[in-house]
């Protein structure tokens, strides 16, 4: 990891990361799925469960939630946006990607990342995004 740069005064959150390039920016594999329950984890006071739907398979993640939310299963049946290229093992679970889950660690109301309308599970950031990423990176 790299310095952080300061965060503005008036701004919630955490100071931003370093910048990267565009290429590392492409190494991220961002899908939407649909969340299709939610579900406890032995012995743990803070993961839940997550398997959501990619279109033609699904996959199950571990997220930290169970305190951000009064009613983790709120979110079953929701669509979000997730890294399906990161792979992390926790005890016996193994969780195969990661949600994009805004808020709890700025003190804020946690949400989802969320397409702005619904989308077909799978959909990945197309040309025009990457596109307009790159553009505002260079």
């Amino acid at each position: 990891r790299g310095t952080r740069l300061p965060l503005s005064p008036d701004r919630c959150g955490s100071p931003i990361n370093e910048t990267i390039s565009f290429e590392d920016f492409e190494i991220l594999d961002i899908r939407v799925g649909t969340i299709t329950s939610v579900s406890e984890v032995a012995k743990s006071n803070k993961l839940m469960k997550l398997t959501f739907r990619f279109g033609d398979h699904t996959r199950s993640i571990l997220a930290g939630i169970k305190k951000e939310r009064a009613n983790p299963q709120e979110i079953e049946g929701k669509q979000a946006l997730f890294v399906l290229n990161y792979l992390k093992k926790n005890g016996g679970e193994v969780s195969q990607g990661m949600l994009f889950d805004i808020g709890y660690a700025d003190n804020i109301t946690p949400c989802l990342a969320v397409p702005e309308i619904p989308v077909p599970n799978g959909q990945e950031p197309d040309d025009v995004m990457r596109s307009r990423i790159m553009i505002q990176w260079q």
